[in-house]
C-alpha cells in the first residue's frame, strides 16, 4: 500500500489505494497529520463486518498514537484533507454516462506504456469496497487489448443488459511499482417509461440486498457525531452511504462536544500501531488510583504473562504487549469501574520479500508442473495468480498451493494446453512470475487409415492408431463432420479410433478424415463403393474384336454399354484420351451405347483402342482392335557391300512398316551420282532384299534405291544408297626384290603395278610363309605405301617366302611372290666411314662452346666403333655414343687441351676401316711483348713491340694502338687490324704528352689486356730546330699508365720517313674540305628467314645506316605494326629489333622492316613460320572458323612429314 505524502503547507494528504492483502477488495483511508514536536505512528482503526457470511471489510484510517510523554494530542484528529495529486498514468479516462434499462454502455481507460516495462494492473470499484474483477458474467464483462504501434494498453468495462439498481459511483485504479492513478465516474440508468422489474445489483453480483441511496428515516448525521471513528464504515454500509470521503468531509465540519471523564485523566489513544515482532505500550492515567482496573482484547479479559506485562506509575496504568503478532492485531479496552476506554491496534506487518524467483517451465499436457518460489519470511501470506486473476486452490481445483518455512509451491498435477499463462506470486514485499508454456506431446501415428474399396451393401471399416492414447478426435467425410447413428458407429478404446459401417452405400463412398483434438496433423483415406459397369463387346460381330479398314475411309463404331448409375466413357488410343470435340478423330456417348468415328482413316490410326467406363459404383473396361491397310513405308537406304569393275552387290532391309499387308516384292532403280534420271533395273518383283546391279561404267560413281509393293500398292522410294564407284583391282606388284637381310630380319623392295585403274592404290599388304608350309602371315598390320618394308622377329637360318599385295577401294590384287625362298641370315659387309665434308678439315671451336660430331658410317654386323687420340685413348670428359649407322663425339665445354688429331677405327670381323679428324679449340690471344717508343718528331711518333708468347692457338691477324694523354688519362684507338710490329701515329696535339697501348687479336677477338709504353712523348711546339738537336731524339719520361675504357676515334698515320724538317723551314698545314656524310638508308644487314616455337618470344634483327638517323617502320604482310601490345620494337646504333612475345601460328607470315628519312627510302622483308601451336580443341574455343582450321592442321602435318623425311635421308 503506497505510504501517505504531505503538502507544504504542513497539512497531511488522504491516499485512497487497495490494500494488497488476503481481501483484495479491502479499502483503506490513510490520514497522517504533521506535529513537528510529537513521535508518530500510523494505526489502523479496523471493524469488522460479517453479513451472510460475506468476506469481512476493512476501513482503514491512519491516525496519531501518541506515546507516554510526548504531550497533548493534536487538535482536530478527525479533520480530512483534499487526496494527494496522482501520478498520470490514465491518458484516457472513462466518462461518465446514462442509459435506459435494459442498454449496454462501454467504459474505456488508455494507459501509454512508452516508459513500462510490463502491463500495468487496473482495478474496477463499484462505490468504496466492490471489487468487479469477479463479478464478471454476463452482464459485465472486462477486456484488455494492446497495440504495438502506438504502445497503448486499453481497457474496457462492458455493462449489457444494465439494471435499474446499476446506478452509482465507479472507479478505475491503476497502479504500476511506485506510480498510481485513479479516476471516479459515475453511471445512470433510467428507468423505462412502462417499468421493469427491479433487479437488485448487489444480489446480481452475490451481495445482500440494498437498495440505492435512499434518505434514512433516522438522522444519520446525529449517529455519526455520537459514533466512534472505527464505527463511520459500519454506519455508511447500513445505511447505504456509497460516498465516503465527502461524508467525512462534511462531518469534520460539526463540532463534537466531549465528556470529561470521572475515572479516567487520560484515556487510550485512539488507535496504536507497531512492526510485527515489536513491542508496544498502551498507556492510561486515573482519576482515582484506587479505582480497579482491567484489560480486554475483543472482550475477552487480559491476564499478566510473559507477552502482557502490567505496570503502575504514580496513577498511569501501563500494559506492555511484547513480540506483535497479527492476531494481537485487535480492539483493546479498559475498565475502570462503570467507565470503558478503547483503542485499536494495528500490528503492521513488514514486506515480504521474494528470495527465490519463479523459473519459467516448458512441459507437455498430462505432466507434472511444480512451480517452485522462496520468500524471505515464515508462515507469510502469499498469492498465486495466473495472467493477473488470483489462481483458485479450492478442493475442486486443479491446482494446490503448499508451502514448507519459506519455500511455496504451486502444483499442477495433469496439466492441460489451458495451463500455458504467465503465473506469478505476490508478497508485500514483490512480485514473481514466471511464464508456463504446455504443449501438446508430438503425436505419433502408430497406425493410418488405410484407404478401401467396399462392394455395395458389404461393411466399411476404418481404424487408425495414434500415441498420445487418450486423444479424442472427430471423423469427417468430406470435410462434414460425422455423427453416429443407428448405421454409423464411432468408438474410441486406448489408442484405438475406429469408425465401422455395417452396410456401405454409394454416398458412403468419398474422403474420410481422422483429426486428432488439438493437433493439427489429420489421417485421411479414400473410400470407394464398388458396382462396376459393363462393357458389351460381343454387339460388334468380329472375329477377335478387329475392325480392318482401308486408309482413307470413314469408321463408325457403336459398342452398347451398361451400368447404374449412367458410366463415364472414356476413349484411349495408348495413353491419349479421345474427347468428343476431335474434328476427325471423336468419341460420343449416348445413354446405352458409345461410339467411335474416324472420317479420314490413316495408318496411324491402327492399334488397340481402349474403352474405360466410371461411375460411382466402378469401372469396366475393354479393347478394340482397328487395322488400317495402307501402302507399305519405303524401305532404309540400300547398303552396297562389294563393288566390282562393272557391277556391284547391294542389300536392304524390309520397310518398318508394311501397310498391314504382306510384302510382295521389290523395285530397284539406279542412276549416275551427277545425273536426275533413275533407270528402273528389274520389271519382275524381287522377293529377296538383296540384288546385283550390272553393266555399270567403271571409275563412274552411282545410286540406288528401293521400293516396296505390297497388295495395296507401290511405297514411296528409299532415301538414296551412299554414292559408289564401281572398280576393279590393280595388277599385281612388279619386280619383288631382296633388300636386305639380317639374323631375324628381310628388308624386301619392289615396283608399283602396271595396271592401277580409276580406284588407284591405297597401299601394300606383305606376307611370308615358312618354306614348306601354306601359312601365310601378315607382316604388315596396317598398309604402307612405300614400295620397301622390313620383315622383323624371323627365325634365325629359316627360309621363306614373301609375297606382296596391293590394295585399292576395289580390293587386294594378285600377289607378286619371289621365286625362291630367302635364308634369314646376315650377310657381312665390310665397314665403310662416310666422312662429312666439314670434317675433312680443320674443326675450330672457341673455348667454352660444345662440340658435336656426328660421323656416319656403314658395316654389318654392327661394326665396333673406337676412337683414339694421338694413340691414346680420348678423356673421360669426351662423350661417346655409337649406334648402327653413326659415331658421335661430345664435349660439353670445350677447353684448350682437347685441340689435336681424332682418330676413329670402325671395325666388322677382320675388316677395319679408320679415318682422322683434327679439332682446334680457339682462345683470346695474349698481350704483345716490349711496347716502346721508337721515335718523336714533330707531330709523329714511332713505336715498336714483339708479337705475343700465346696466340690463343691461332694466328694473330692484326693489332689495336690506343693513345691517352697524361693529363687525362683517357685512350682513345687510333689504329685497329694493324698487321705488322711497328707504326708511326701522327697529327699529334703539339705541347701534349701521350702514352700508347697495343692489343693483339686473332679469329677470336682482342687479347684480354694491353701493353704500355713505359715511357711517355711529348710533342714541341712548332718552330725552327736547334742545330745541336739530334734528328731522331725525343723526350721521354717514366711514368705508369693507367689502362681506361677507349673510345673510336679517327686518327691519320704514315710510314716512318726518314726525312725531316730543315733549319729555318715552316710547316704550313694544308687545307682540307668537309666531307658530307648524310646518305639514304642502306641496310647493311637483312632480315632472315626464321622458324619460332609457339608460345616462346622470337625477335627478328636488321642494321640499317642512314645519315640524318631514319624513321624505322616494322610491318605484317603489308600492314603497319602499331600499339600492339604482343610486339616490341627496338632500335639501338642502326640496329633495329622486333620481339615477338609468345608468338601463335597465326603470328606467322611475312615481317618487312622499312627505314626512311629525307634522302630516300629502304625495306627489307623475311619470311616468320611459328611451328608447335594449338590443337584443335583449343583453336574451337578461340573461335576460329572451320576452313581456317583445316587448313592450319593441314600446313602443320605436311611440315611435320617434310622434317621428318629430311631427318631420314640425313
Amino acid at each position: 500500500m503506497p505510504e501517505p505524502t504531505k503538502k507544504d503547507d504542513g497539512q497531511p494528504e488522504e491516499n485512497v489505494a487497495p490494500v494488497s492483502g488476503d481481501a483484495p477488495s479491502e479499502n483503506s483511508v490513510e490520514i497522517t497529520p504533521k506535529a513537528p514536536s510529537l513521535k508518530k505512528s500510523a494505526k489502523t482503526i479496523v471493524t469488522p463486518l460479517k453479513e451472510n457470511g460475506s468476506t469481512p471489510k476493512k476501513l482503514s484510517i491512519d491516525l496519531p498514537m501518541w506515546s507516554l510523554g510526548d504531550g497533548p494530542p493534536p487538535e482536530d484528529i478527525d479533520k480530512l484533507i483534499e487526496p494527494p495529486p496522482h501520478s498520470i498514468l490514465l491518458i484516457e479516462k472513462p466518462q461518465s454516462g446514462s442509459i435506459n434499462v435494459g442498454g449496454d454502455i462501454t467504459f474505456v481507460a488508455k494507459v501509454e506504456a512508452k516508459d513500462l516495462l510490463r502491463k500495468p494492473t487496473i482495478k474496477w470499484f463499484k462505490g468504496k469496497w466492490m471489487d468487479l474483477a469477479s463479478k464478471t458474467g454476463k452482464h459485465l464483462q472486462l477486456k484488455e487489448s494492446f497495440d504495438r504501434f502506438t504502445k497503448i494498453h486499453t481497457f474496457e468495462m462492458h455493462i449489457i443488459k444494465a439494471k435499474e439498481n446499476y446506478t452509482g459511483n465507479y472507479r478505475c485504479e491503476v497502479t504500476y511499482k511506485d506510480k498510481f492513478d485513479s479516476w471516479s465516474f459515475d453511471l445512470e440508468v433510467k428507468e423505462i417509461p412502462e417499468g421493469s422489474q427491479s433487479i437488485d445489483i448487489r444480489s446480481a453480483f452475490k451481495r445482500r440486498e440494498h437498495k440505492p441511496e435512499e434518505t434514512p428515516e433516522v438522522d444519520v448525521w446525529e449517529i455519526l457525531k455520537n459514533a466512534r471513528p472505527d464505527e463511520y464504515e459500519k454506519i455508511a454500509f447500513t445505511y447505504g452511504i456509497t460516498d465516503l470521503r465527502g461524508l467525512l468531509k462534511r462531518l469534520k465540519k460539526t463540532k463534537k462536544e466531549e465528556k470529561k471523564s470521572e475515572a479516567f485523566a487520560k484515556r487510550l489513544e485512539p488507535a496504536y500501531q507497531a512492526d510485527k515482532g515489536g513491542k508496544i505500550r498502551l498507556i492510561v492515567e486515573l482519576a482515582d488510583p484506587t479505582v480497579e482496573l482491567k484489560w480486554y482484547k475483543n472482550g475477552q479479559e487480559i491476564r499478566p504473562t510473559p507477552k502482557y506485562i502490567f505496570e503502575h506509575k504514580g496513577t498511569q496504568r501501563i500494559m506492555v504487549i511484547n513480540n506483535c503478532q497479527m492476531n494481537d492485531d485487535a480492539a483493546y479496552s479498559v475498565t475502570a469501574g462503570d467507565e470503558k476506554c478503547t483503542s485499536e491496534l494495528f500490528v503492521k506487518e513488514l514486506p515480504v520479500n521474494i528470495v527465490k524467483e519463479l523459473e519459467p517451465v516448458k512441459t507437455t499436457v498430462n505432466e507434472r508442473i511444480e512451480l517452485e518460489c522462496e520468500v524471505s519470511e515464515e508462515g507469510a501470506k502469499i498469492k498465486w495468480m495466473k495472467n493477473g486473476v488470483e489462481v483458485p486452490t479450492g478442493v475442486r481445483s486443479r491446482y494446490r498451493v503448499k508451502s514448507e518455512g519459506t519455500k511455496h509451491w504451486l502444483i499442477i498435477d495433469d496439466a492441460s494446453k489451458d495451463d500455458t499463462g504467465t503465473y506469478s506470486l505476490m508478497a508485500t514485499g514483490g512480485t514473481s512470475q514466471a511464464h508456463v508454456q504446455v504443449d501438446l506431446k508430438p503425436l505419433k501415428i502408430l497406425m493410418d487409415l488405410q484407404s478401401a474399396t467396399v462392394l455395395l451393401g458389404q461393411p466399411l471399416r476404418l481404424n487408425c492408431e495414434i500415441y498420445p492414447g487418450n486423444v479424442p478426435g472427430r471423423w469427417y467425410k468430406n470435410g462434414q463432420l460425422i455423427q453416429p447413428n443407428d448405421r454409423i458407429n464411432i468408438f474410441h478404446k486406448t489408442k484405438n479410433h475406429n469408425l465401422d459401417i455395417e452396410s456401405a452405400t454409394i454416398h458412403d463412398a468419398g474422403d474420410y478424415t481422422f483429426v486428432p483434438e488439438g493437433y493439427t496433423q489429420t489421417l485421411s483415406a479414400k473410400v470407394h463403393i464398388i458396382d462396376p459397369p459393363k462393357v458389351h463387346l460381343e454387339a460388334l460381330n468380329v472375329q477377335d474384336n478387329t475392325v480392318t479398314i482401308v486408309a482413307g475411309n470413314k469408321l463408325r463404331l457403336e459398342i452398347p454399354i451398361s451400368g447404374e448409375p449412367a458410366p463415364r466413357v472414356v476413349w484411349m488410343k495408348g495413353e491419349r484420351v479421345i474427347l468428343d470435340t476431335g474434328n476427325r478423330v471423336r468419341a460420343e456417348t449416348f445413354a446405352d451405347h458409345t461410339c467411335l468415328t474416324i472420317d479420314v482413316t490413316e495408318r496411324e490410326d491402327t492399334g488397340n483402342y481402349k474403352i474405360v467406363l466410371q461411375n460411382e459404383a466402378g469401372e469396366d473396361t475393354a479393347s478394340v482392335k482397328v487395322k488400317v491397310v495402307d501402302i507399305p513405308d519405303p524401305p532404309e537406304a540400300p547398303l552396297v557391300t562389294e563393288v566390282g569393275g562393272d557391277w556391284c552387290t547391294m542389300t536392304w532391309e524390309p520397310p518398318r512398316y508394311d501397310g498391314g499387308s504382306p510384302i510382295l516384292g521389290y523395285f530397284i532403280e539406279r542412276k549416275k551420282k551427277q545425273s536426275s534420271r533413275w533407270m528402273r533395273l528389274n520389271f519382275d518383283l524381287c522377293k529377296e532384299t538383296t540384288f546385283e546391279p550390272k553393266k555399270m561404267i567403271e571409275g563412274v560413281p552411282y545410286e540406288v534405291r528401293i521400293f516396296a509393293v505390297n497388295a495395296i500398292g507401290v511405297s514411296k522410294p528409299s532415301e538414296p544408297s551412299k554414292p559408289f564407284i564401281p572398280l576393279a583391282v590393280t595388277s599385281e606388284p612388279t619386280m619383288l626384290v631382296v633388300d636386305d637381310v639380317t639374323d631375324n630380319t628381310v628388308t624386301m623392295k619392289w615396283r608399283p603395278p602396271d595396271t592401277i585403274g580409276a580406284a588407284g592404290l591405297d597401299g601394300y599388304q606383305i606376307e611370308y610363309c615358312i618354306e614348306g608350309t601354306d601359312d601365310w602371315i601378315v607382316a604388315n598390320k596396317e598398309l604402307t605405301e612405300k614400295t620397301r618394308y622390313t620383315i622383323t622377329g624371323l627365325p634365325v637360318e629359316a627360309k621363306i617366302l614373301v609375297r606382296v599385295k596391293a590394295i585399292n577401294a576395289a580390293g587386294a590384287s594378285p600377289p607378286r611372290t619371289t621365286q625362291h625362298s630367302i635364308l634369314v641370315k646376315e650377310v657381312i659387309e665390310p665397314p665403310k666411314i662416310r666422312i662429312p665434308r666439314h670434317l675433312k678439315q680443320t674443326y675450330i671451336r672457341k673455348v667454352g662452346e660444345v662440340v658435336n660430331l656426328v660421323v656416319p658410317f656403314v658395316g654389318k654386323p654392327r661394326p665396333k666403333v673406337t676412337w683414339l687420340k694421338e694413340g691414346q685413348p680420348v678423356e673421360q670428359s669426351i662423350s661417346i655414343r655409337n649406334s648402327d649407322c653413326d659415331s658421335i663425339m661430345f664435349i660439353r665445354k670445350a677447353e684448350r687441351k682437347h685441340s689435336g688429331k681424332y682418330e676413329l677405327s670402325v671395325q666388322v670381323e677382320n675388316h677395319i676401316d679408320t679415318a682422322m679428324v683434327d679439332i682446334q679449340i680457339v682462345d683470346l690471344p695474349g698481350p704483345p711483348q716490349a711496347v716502346k717508343i721508337e721515335e718523336v718528331w714533330g707531330t709523329n711518333v714511332a713505336l715498336d713491340w714483339s708479337p705475343p708468347k700465346d696466340n690463343g692457338n691461332a694466328p694473330i691477324i692484326g693489332y689495336t694502338i690506343q693513345k691517352a694523354d697524361k693529363k687525362t688519362m683517357e685512350w682513345y684507338t687510333c689504329v685497329e687490324h694493324y698487321h705488322r710490329t711497328c707504326v708511326t701515329i701522327s697529327d699529334l696535339v703539339v705541347g701534349n704528352e701521350y702514352f700508347f697501348r697495343i692489343y693483339s687479336e686473332n679469329m677470336v677477338g682482342l687479347s684480354e689486356s694491353a701493353t704500355a709504353t713505359k715511357d711517355s712523348a711529348l710533342i714541341v711546339k712548332e718552330g725552327i730546330f736547334p742545330h745541336d738537336t739530334a734528328l731522331g731524339l725525343y723526350h721521354a719520361k717514366s711514368h705508369s699508365p693507367f689502362p681506361s675504357h677507349s673510345s673510336s676515334s679517327s686518327s691519320s698515320f704514315s710510314s716512318r720517313s726518314s726525312s725531316h724538317s730543315k733549319s729555318g723551314l715552316q710547316l704550313k698545314n694544308p687545307e682540307y674540305n668537309d666531307r658530307d656524310f648524310t646518305e639514304p638508308p642502306t641496310f647493311t644487314q637483312p632480315l632472315i628467314n626464321t622458324f619460332a616455337i609457339a608460345g616462346y618470344n622470337a625477335t627478328l634483327n636488321c642494321s640499317v645506316r642512314a645519315n640524318p638517323r631514319p624513321k624505322v617502320i616494322w610491318m605484317k604482310n603489308k600492314i603497319t605494326i602499331i600499339d600492339d601490345p604482343r610486339y616490341r620494337m627496338f632500335s639501338n646504333q642502326g640496329v633495329c629489333t622486333l620481339e615477338l612475345r609468345k608468338p601463335s601460328p597465326f603470328d606467322g607470315g611475312v615481317y618487312t622492316c622499312k627505314a626512311v628519312n629525307d634522302l630516300g627510302e629502304a625495306q627489307v622483308d623475311c619470311k616468320l613460320e611459328v611451328k608447335g601451336g594449338f590443337t584443335f580443341f583449343e583453336l574451337m574455343k578461340r573461335g576460329v572458323p572451320l576452313h581456317l582450321i583445316d587448313k592450319y592442321m593441314n600446313e602443320s602435318k605436311t611440315s611435320e612429314k617434310s622434317e621428318s623425311e629430311k631427318k631420314g635421308s640425313n
